[in-house]
């Protein structure tokens, strides 16, 4: 399997990507609406329109940006995240189930959570105090043999005796039947589940991030009626026991979810979620145009999965509509170097040609079509704006990020190639990619190389960059990518980990096996000390020594850029949802 140091985060193939849109307003998360004012009112459905099904209802399985959202309704975690438009108070780890966020101890080897009273299932016989069996539970299920979690990489080697425990559970038929006999008879050695209200996990080594692991819906609690379905199936969805302020009350694949109430909720137990609003529906199939229309007359609220389009987006801008929002998000978009391969006789594995090749790109033009700066600004590192660790540094600078073509074409002749380079670029045509790369191409020209664009469709573009035999026969030279880790703040072990570090087992999603034994070390003490300042200067020396031996050419950071309706009152980002929190707004009659 891929490398366990963290799992997969969220992948878009193409410079743009799909869980983020364009934008207005600042980097901190703020609107000049006054949807944050008056007294909060309780009642009414909030209308949410979507392009797609919902990906899991079953919090092991999420997996997706948009998908955080409806486990923020429906599920609770140990920890969690406070609302906010402001970044640092958003970015902030509060508790959730638990009383408290805990400091480790054992040398940064043990966590120990308590978990407040009257916190209770949905259960089909009365409401249920939720307890540590629960939550060693929904660990144990990330490596169920159905349907393994996306998430399970970043404790597959992290909490003690997870591993062995994974290894005998993928063994078993995958059948509902059998999982449960399993979990009743086996336990992981690493979670200490003796006292109902007490949560004690021990770990393999420091890990001073377990915390922001431990707010992923992946490593929620599962209730054991859960034990009586596969995972995430029909059945799993339609009898659905929550934790959180809501459930599934009804649910038609690739039509619409709504969700109700949980009368087991208590408000007092939860410091994070007000629950005023008593629907949320999602309706499926919406396209674009619909919904931007839709948000407008008032006929819907939010978005999920909803690319904004440009022309909307230029109409809202030029009338200064204030219910357009933005905020960073972490999410950063790039070009793969594939080293893998022998095209140009074996050029891209040289340091010298991709150190040249970093300074071709005409960052300034990409960000301008996106919008400006602020839909997005230029990128040099492989940390975003967000997170613990990034800064704002440039180790190949160009005037006003517009590229120095004169400089890579002198780098490059002294690499060995006066007469410039040849290079494979696939991408995906979903939009706004072909705009892109035709700045790419022009601003590669101006270096002397030459791009051969391939355009496919969106997943044609991901399965052509991440085929490591395909890479090593030199089907492409150059790969677009869009990325957004999976929780915020002390994130950067989700970028790095997953796309930048190489155990000599392939990962999907470090396209190129890059592997840099430095910056390896430098991210092993980042990773476990729990001072966030020294985190953040460990990481930032990752950053440069990445960039020193560059893997990719970072392009831009995104801004994720949302528009909401007139009814929505306390627009509040749920941040790890990159979107309003549906469980803390109410709405206008």
């Amino acid at each position: 399997m891929p490398s366990t140091r963290s799992a997969r985060t969220t992948l878009v193939v193409g410079l743009a990507s799909l869980t983020l849109v364009l934008a207005a307003c600042s980097q901190n998360g703020t609107s000049t609406t006054s949807a944050n004012a008056g007294t909060p009112t309780k009642g009414g459905t909030l209308q949410i329109l979507a392009t797609a099904d919902v990906d899991h209802i079953d919090p092991t399985q999420g997996g997706s940006i948009a998908g955080n959202n409806v486990q923020h309704a429906v599920t609770r975690s140990l920890l969690g995240y406070q609302s906010s438009m402001d970044l640092a108070t958003r970015n902030k780890l509060r508790p959730d189930l638990a009383t408290a966020v805990p400091e480790p101890t054992d040398n940064g080897l043990t966590y120990t959570y308590t978990i407040r009273d009257g916190a209770d299932w949905d259960a089909p016989s009365g409401a249920r105090q939720i307890n540590s069996a629960d939550f060693a539970r929904g660990v144990a299920l990330m490596c169920n043999p159905y349907m393994a979690s996306p998430r399970l990489g970043y404790v597959l080697d992290l909490i003690k005796g997870m591993a062995d425990f994974c290894a005998a559970f993928a063994k078993i038929d995958p059948t509902a039947p059998a999982i449960k006999k399993y979990l009743d008879t086996h336990t992981i050695s690493g979670i200490d589940t003796s006292d109902p209200k007490t949560v004690v996990v021990h770990l393999v080594k420091p890990a001073g991030d377990f915390n922001y692991m431990v707010t992923l819906p992946a490593m929620a609690p599962q209730p054991e009626e859960a034990l009586q379905y596969l995972p995430d199936s029909l059945d799993y969805k339609r009898n659905f026991v929550a934790s959180g302020p809501y459930t599934v009350g009804s649910y038609s694949p690739n039509q619409q979810l709504t969700l109700v109430r949980n009368k087991a909720w208590k408000a007092s137990t939860d410091p994070l979620r007000k629950a005023y609003v008593d629907k949320i529906h999602i309706e499926q199939g919406v396209t674009p145009q619909a919904a931007m229309q839709q948000l407008q007359s008032g006929d819907g609220d939010l978005t999920y999965d909803i690319t904004m389009p440009a022309a909307t987006l230029q109409q809202l801008s030029a009338a200064k509509d204030d219910h357009l929002v933005t905020f960073d998000t972490g999410a950063t978009s790039f070009i793969w170097f594939n080293t893998l391969s022998d095209n140009n006789g074996g050029a891209l594995k040289k340091l010298k040609v991709r150190q040249a090749l970093e300074y071709a790109v005409d960052k300034k033009a990409l960000v301008q079509q996106l919008g400006g700066p602020l839909t997005s600004s230029p990128q040099h590192g492989i940390l975003g704006p967000g997170i613990n660790g990034y800064h704002n540094f440039s180790p190949y600078p160009s005037p006003g990020d517009a590229g120095d073509p004169a400089k890579a074409k002198q780098l490059l002749a002294a690499a060995g190639y006066p007469n410039g380079l040849t290079l494979k670029l696939p991408y995906s045509t979903a939009d706004p990619n072909p705009a892109l790369v035709q700045i790419l191409q022009a601003s590669f020209g101006k270096a002397g190389v030459t791009l051969k664009l391939m355009p496919e469709n969106p997943v044609d573009a991901t399965k052509i960059i991440t085929d490591k035999k395909g890479a090593a026969a030199g089907n492409w030279d150059l790969g677009m990518i869009g990325w957004q880790a999976d929780w915020v703040g002390g994130a950067a072990r989700a970028v790095f980990g997953t796309l930048y570090t190489y155990n000599g087992t392939p990962q999907t999603y470090n396209l190129a096996d890059y592997d840099n034994p430095a910056a390896d070390k430098l991210a092993e003490q980042a990773e476990a000390t729990t001072d966030s300042a020294k985190s953040a200067e460990l990481w930032q020396q990752v950053d440069d020594k990445v960039m020193a031996d560059p893997p990719i050419i970072p392009t831009y950071a995104r801004k994720s850029v949302l528009y909401y309706s007139k009814r929505v009152q306390n627009y509040q980002i749920y941040p790890i949802g990159s979107q309003a929190d549906w469980t803390n707004l109410w709405l206008k009659s």
